[in-house]
């Protein structure tokens, strides 16, 4: 079973490789971090404050190639977690055919999040990852809470922007 979440804050932090996501459940409590690069981190912020560049980026470029195929992505589906790694899927909706894309969900976040597309996790990987993030256990290891702490002055700021 697929449970509803939803992209509750973004930590950037141009300092360093590895940025945070958090998703949280849908009508619930649960949440975890997802940790992503900086190039999808500022797509993603770009996408949520919807601000146009010049030209495409890479999801820009991929979002045009689907509706000029004739697709409309329906959906991201968060379907795994290996050894702290995530793994995701753009569900893409062509000629009445549901066609599965292997993605990361930073990408597919980026993808789909400035249209409002459902993000989608499975319940064990939801499970999993919540119950890391609640008892501080993560999967990996440079996500610490001298990171939180560090960020406690951008998150109002951040919260209010989403």
């Amino acid at each position: 079973m697929n449970i509803t979440v939803q992209l509750s804050r973004i930590f950037i932090r141009e300092m360093t490789d590895m940025q945070i996501i958090e998703l949280s459940e849908v009508g619930g409590t649960r949440a975890f971090p997802i940790v992503i690069g900086l190039p999808e981190a500022f797509a993603i912020e770009r996408r949520l404050k919807g601000i146009e560049i010049a030209r495409p980026q890479t999801h820009d470029l991929l979002a045009n190639t689907i509706q000029a195929l004739g697709g409309e992505l329906l959906r991201i589906e968060i379907t795994n977690l290996e050894e702290g790694t995530f793994f995701a899927r753009l569900i893409v909706s062509k000629g009445g055919d549901e066609i599965e894309i292997d993605s990361r969900p930073s990408d597919a976040i980026a993808l789909g999040i400035s249209k409002g597309v459902p993000i989608l996790v499975a319940e064990e990987v939801l499970e999993v990852a919540s119950a890391q993030a609640a008892a501080g256990i993560n999967p990996v290891p440079e996500i610490s809470a001298d990171m939180e702490d560090e960020d406690d002055d951008q998150d109002e700021d951040e919260d209010e922007s989403l």
